[in-house]
């Protein structure tokens, strides 16, 4: 399987099953897919390897190939000949060494993987079922998750870190995220309970590596030497510009937060060196040209930039509407071109959804299952019920037990455990299912009913941020 198509300037190819990127002239393009389809009616599969070693085998496909093009197609009226034939030859090359056309390498393996032992990762820590702020588009319910609001207990987050180390396994490294609501209207317990990781981590030779997401109005000098200390991450929630965030993220009394965080989250990106830290925003409706909201926090002096589309329930005055998309995609593509402008000027930052590694890539299991939610990661809420992670909290259908008595619904986890790329129909064609992994699942339950399907919008711009972030990779491998 392959995706072809033009960004800034480039034409680039990319053979999903093996990840290789091609960037090509415009015969090659043009080429591409027609050669494609022409190996797939000879042989059912383009994947059919035929080594040039082999000789007539090998020469036979180019000219039968070459001559069928020139038979069926318009190609030869925009390009000599010759280039049609040398075209056809770099494909199969290409392809005899196995980076073109490929064979999907991983649906043998599924059942497999499917079947595989996991064990637990990583716990999101709802330390606190409140919040201070009233975000408009907040899916947990103005901090409660459309339950009761109430503060993560010391007893509660130590059992926590008892059942992570318990369920984990051989790993060493694991993750605890504190997050709410709003995690520093519970500061005193975040810190009791980094406090017992530390002492409970070299008994049992694990490794705890914890972060927490803020609004930040809390925010102050001790809190930050403490996570700076203790923290591997720190996620800062801001929309981007002034009258953007204001709207969306006010104070119960309806004021703004932006002049009270700026100072704040630029103290705390200097002080960790403008490193594990994220600027965290979201975009909806109602600022369709958030390239600028991720020009203004870069501007900041920001370095570490994440805005994300919302997600709303489509009847929500603010949500993304079919009709936002392609303006969405352009937002994509201008925003690549800043990205690549400020790189070049030495002025450059970090924005999440380009973040690609076209050369080792994520895990095998990462490619296939993405995030682990409901096996490897789960959400804790404050009294210490198990969620499949922290996006279910709240909808006691997925309730997988406690972190007192372990997981009890094993059911749930084989569900989860289950769902990957191969699972969703939707994937099947899709040029991205080995980056987005499917996609969120509690996104496809909430939008479907069902874990197994995609949530139509994120896998829309899903693909353009792909698209953008492998142009990117073409354009800085060119500039050397």
């Amino acid at each position: 399987m392959i995706h072809a198509y033009k960004n800034n300037g480039y034409n680039i190819v990319l053979d999903v099953n093996s990840g290789s990127v091609h960037v090509v002239d415009d015969v090659v393009f043009d080429l591409t897919e027609v050669v494609e389809n022409r190996l797939k009616e000879k042989y059912g599969t383009a994947a059919t390897q035929n080594n040039k070693d082999n000789g007539n085998e090998y020469n036979s496909d180019v000219e039968w190939i070459y001559r069928d093009i020139l038979s069926t197609t318009d190609l030869s009226s925009k390009y000599p000949e010759s280039e049609i034939k040398e075209g056809i030859e770099e494909l199969m090359e290409l392809r005899d060494a196995e980076v073109l056309y490929t064979d999907d390498v991983y649906e043998n393996y599924v059942d497999e993987f499917q079947n595989r032992d996991t064990v637990v990762k990583a716990l999101c820590l709802n330390i606190a079922h409140d919040c201070n702020l009233r975000c408009k588009y907040c899916f947990a319910d103005e901090g409660e998750y459309h339950g009761r609001r109430a503060l993560m207990s010391e007893e509660v987050g130590k059992a926590a870190l008892d059942f992570l180390v318990k369920n984990s396994g051989s790993r060493r490294n694991l993750e605890v995220d504190f997050f709410g609501g709003e995690p520093l209207m519970n500061w005193e317990v975040v810190k009791k309970i980094v406090e017992y990781g530390r002492q409970i981590e070299k008994e049992h030779d694990k490794n705890f590596r914890f972060t927490i997401t803020t609004n930040g109005t809390l925010l102050n000098d001790d809190i930050l030497e403490y996570v700076n200390k203790e923290m591997g991450n720190i996620v800062l929630s801001i929309d981007g510009r002034k009258e953007v965030n204001d709207a969306m993220r006010p104070r119960k009394g309806g004021q703004g937060c932006y002049d009270d965080i700026v100072p704040k989250f630029q103290k705390v990106a200097e002080s960790r060196h403008q490193l594990r830290y994220f600027v965290r925003g979201t975009f909806t409706h109602n600022n369709l040209d958030f390239s600028e909201d991720v020009k203004h926090l870069a501007d900041l002096g920001f370095k570490q930039i994440s805005v994300e589309p919302v997600v709303a329930k489509p009847d929500d005055w603010y949500a993304l509407k079919d009709e936002d998309i392609p303006k969405l995609c352009e937002e994509y593509d201008k925003l690549a071109k800043f990205y690549l402008e400020r790189q070049k000027e030495g002025r450059g930052f970090n924005f999440f959804h380009f973040n690609i590694d076209l050369e080792g890539g994520p895990c095998v299991a990462k490619r296939l299952s993405g995030c682990g939610s409901g096996c490897e990661y789960l959400g804790v809420t404050p009294w210490g019920d198990l969620y499949p992670c922290h996006q279910f909290v709240g909808n006691e259908d997925f309730i997988m037990g406690n972190v007192f008595d372990g997981i009890t619904r094993n059911d749930l986890r084989e569900m989860f455990k289950k769902s990957n790329v191969y699972s969703r129909p939707e994937c099947e064609k899709c040029f991205a299912r080995y980056y987005c992994s499917g996609g969120c699942a509690a996104n496809a339950y909430n939008f479907n009913g069902d874990i197994n399907t995609t949530y139509k919008h994120g896998c829309e711009l899903q693909r353009k941020r792909i698209e953008c972030a492998i142009m990117i990779k073409a354009a800085m491998a060119e500039e050397g």
